[in-house]
């Protein structure tokens, strides 16, 4: 992502399923090589009004989320698209 290199963005939740209503909001997961990279990169989002919701994780984190036995993150995993891709 440009100006926060070594990110990642994901859409998730009812955008990423296509399972949206003019009630949904957008979520979004920012993920960054640290903990200050992620966050500066949910604040960049955030500010540009390009997410309601916007969680921050470490790459690290990311990957031990989505592959968790958590139902909420392993859902996240499964749907999430990555964004910052061609």
């Amino acid at each position: 992502v440009a100006g926060h290199p070594n990110t990642e963005v994901w859409l998730f939740g009812s955008f990423a399923r296509g399972d949206w209503d003019a009630y949904s909001d957008v979520d979004l997961l920012a993920v960054g090589p640290s903990e200050p990279a992620a966050e500066a990169l949910a604040d960049a989002l955030l500010s540009a009004h390009l997410g309601d919701d916007v969680l921050h994780l470490t790459h690290e984190r990311w990957q031990q989320l989505r592959s968790s036995e958590n139902p909420y993150w392993r859902e996240i995993g499964a749907d999430a698209l990555r964004l910052d891709q061609p």
